[in-house]
Order: C-alpha cells, then structure tokens, then sequence
C-alpha cells in the first residue's frame, strides 16, 4: 500500500509540475482571456489517460502499479479531467447512458456551484 501512495504522489508530482509548466508557456505568449492553458491540459490529459487505460487493458504490457503511477498520478495532478472523461467513456461504452448524462451534468452543475459558493464563503468571511 506504500509503495502505491509513493507511485501516485511521484506521479502526482511530475503532472503538476506539467501543467504549471504549460501554464507558464501559454500564459506567456497568450493575451486573451480565454483560459487556454486548462483547456490544453484538460484535452491533453484526456488524451493520455485514454491512451493509458487503452494499453492497460492488453495483456502484459502495463502492469497494475504502472497504471496507477500514469493515470492516477500524473495524469491526476495535471489534471482531474481526464478521470472525469475516462469514467464517461467506460459508461457509454458499457451502455449506461443516462447514468454518464447524469454524472455529466452534476459534475459541472455542481462544481461550478461548489466553486461559486467557496468564493462567495471566503467573501463572507474575511
């Protein structure tokens, strides 16, 4: 089970530091608001945990803890998104549309009603 956290947190470690590097890069050469750079590690990272998942599943050529140490580790800290897509697909594909139209759905409504009331929190309190 250590062995495990030290895999993800390692992983965990090179995506974050992935994605603040793509932030430095696009933040730089960009001037428009539109926030590219998590749209570019979102697609990115969506790309790669399918990519991951994809080998994964042949045989003998990802084992368990290699999974872990790509998609929840580095994929996991350059982006959360790609979990979200992923968790998507495996419903669809396994035919349980309402069920990725409903997690869909709430994920945004309510992450974006969960951010919008932590700024409102934090407004309110200091």
């Amino acid at each position: 089970m250590f062995k495990l956290i030290l895999l993800v947190g390692a992983g965990g470690f090179i995506g974050s530091v992935g994605r603040y590097l793509v932030q430095l890069l696009f933040c730089k050469n960009t001037l428009s608001v539109f926030p590219y750079n998590t749209i570019i590690v979102n697609i990115l990272g969506s790309l790669l945990i399918g990519v991951i998942y994809a080998l994964s599943e042949k045989q003998n050529i990802m084992t368990p803890e290699w999974r872990i140490f790509l998609a929840t580790g580095i994929c996991g800290g350059f982006t959360t998104f790609s979990a979200f897509s992923y968790e998507n697909i495996s419903l669809l594909r396994d035919g349980h549309l309402m069920q990725a139209l409903v997690y869909s759905s709430l994920s945004i409504i309510f992450g974006l009603l969960a951010t919008y009331i932590g700024i409102i929190l934090v407004k309110q309190l200091f």
